[in-house]
């Protein structure tokens, strides 16, 4: 795809960082959506809205091509603020409760996570995928954009595991087909392994594990298998469990762990260290 960008005649200035041809091809690019995501301002697909609505500049010029690569050294500006250096990636396990939505803004005025998390945290977290705002339990927050989109891909592979409660009588083997996967209303659903744990009165706790997550897949299986959920509690995301985090918690993930679960390593340098070391090498 041609990459367009719009000169509006904005003089150049002395922050772009002119590189020699011979080491420009020693280094390394990326797209400049993930390279925006990357440095914690918004998620990938946010930096893409923002490049086709033209709020984003690269070497002085407004880029309007989500597909342009850039390196560390190119000159990249948001919303006219020089986009941040690479911030240190990090992650931290949420306890969301009943009757909060998972988004930054409600048209409707309903309470949100984030409104909640400015009182414990001065950072702008993205959330690795959702819960409906009747659901509760573990939300994964990262400051990396890049990093949210990764976790949230079904290739991750990671084992969702959930508390749920329904109104019914429940017979364990109604929830053995399960496992082979099952198809609702022309959505095909992969392997569910679902538990009887107690049937407690006029309801059930089960606890199902599935590695797909699709939007309302709990309450869409339940219900056509005939039950009706009233309680919905996420309480593991792959490695990360709620444990005994309490309603509102908030828990930054240890380094070690991001190092032997996601393979992320101390902070690196930032775009503008590596950019100044080039130069000085000229």
């Amino acid at each position: 795809m041609k990459n367009t960008y719009i000169n509006k005649n904005k003089p150049e200035t002395d922050n772009v960082v002119q590189v020699p041809n011979n080491l420009k091809a020693n280094i390394k690019s990326e797209r400049i959506a993930k390279r925006i995501a990357r440095s914690g301002l918004c998620s990938r697909r946010e930096a893409e809205r923002w490049i086709t609505d033209g709020k984003v500049r690269l070497n002085n010029k407004i880029l309007t091509e989500c597909g342009t690569n850039v390196t560390k050294v190119d000159l990249i500006e948001v919303n006219g603020k020089t986009l941040p250096d690479k911030i240190s990636t990090k992650l931290w396990i949420y306890h969301k409760e009943r009757g909060y939505l998972v988004t930054n803004n409600d048209p409707e005025g309903r309470a949100t996570i984030f409104e909640d998390l400015k009182s414990k945290i001065n950072l702008r977290l993205i959330a690795v995928g959702r819960l409906d705002m009747d659901s509760e339990g573990l939300i994964l927050l990262t400051n990396d954009g890049d990093l949210a989109r990764r976790l949230e891909l079904p290739a991750t592979g990671w084992l969702r595991k959930y508390r749920v409660r329904v109104h019914g009588y429940v017979n364990p083997q109604e929830l053995e087909p399960l496992k082979n996967g099952i198809t609702v209303d022309g959505i095909k659903y992969g392997r569910i392994d679902a538990t009887l744990d107690r049937q407690q009165g006029s309801n059930a706790w089960l606890t199902l594990g599935f590695r797909e997550g699709k939007n309302r897949e709990v309450r869409n299986v339940m219900n056509h298998l005939g039950f009706s959920v009233n309680r919905l509690i996420r309480i593991s995301f792959g490695p990360f469990s709620l444990k005994n985090l309490p309603p509102k918690g908030l828990e930054e993930v240890k380094q070690k762990i991001l190092h032997d679960q996601l393979g992320i390593s101390k902070p690196q340098r930032t775009y503008a260290d590596e950019s100044n070391e080039l130069t000085n090498n000229q």
